[in-house]
Order: structure tokens, then sequence, then C-alpha cells
């Protein structure tokens, strides 16, 4: 039996937008679905999840796709892609390396 998991209402908005976005890309192109899942290394049927917006394609399955297709991921260019993510590493490294769950306060002054 195949475990199912629950997003958030926003996951699955998300996807249905990458979906969306991916078969516009394709059909633009004039790329078939057999072409482009054969390029990418998946399934046909993958691709039809992808399109479709199902959250529970891997994330690199999907930024695959998109890739090939031009779509940009998170930024317009790879070089601001570049440097979002070198951006972003500067303000982790000034972030704890372990976050550790806050205790909670016993108030037992019954």
């Amino acid at each position: 039996m195949k475990k199912t998991h629950s997003y958030h209402p926003q996951v699955y908005e998300a996807a249905k937008v990458l979906g969306l976005e991916v078969a516009r890309a394709r059909r633009e192109r004039r790329r078939t679905a057999v072409d482009l899942a054969e390029r990418a290394g998946i399934s046909p049927v993958t691709l039809r999840k992808i399109e479709r917006g199902d959250p529970s394609v891997a994330m690199g399955t999907v930024f695959e796709v998109a890739s090939l297709l031009g779509i940009p991921l998170l930024s317009p260019d790879r070089t601001s892609l570049a440097q979002l993510a070198d951006q972003t590493s500067a303000r982790l490294t000034l972030l704890p390396a372990r976050v550790r769950a806050r205790r909670l306060e016993v108030h037992d002054d019954f």
C-alpha cells in the first residue's frame, strides 16, 4: 500500500503553476512529451505528473525538465541565480549551525 502525504495548499498551487509553465513551454517549443521525457531521463508518465502539478515528483526531476525547456528557476538568468546562491550562503553563515528545540518552562507552582 502506497503511503500518501498531505501537502500545504501553497505547495499544491506552486506545483500547479510550475506544471502549467512546463506544459506551456513544451508546447511552444513543439516538443512531444515522449521526446522531452526521454531527454530528461524520465518516463512520459512522470512528465504528465509534472505538467499536472503533482507535488510528489522529485524536485530535482522537475527542475531538470524546467531547465531543459528554458524556464527560469528562482531567477531570470544563470548569473542572477549564482549571485542569489552566494548571497543566501553568506546569510546562512551568519546563523547558528545547529538549532536546538526550545525548552518549555515548567510552571509547577500549584
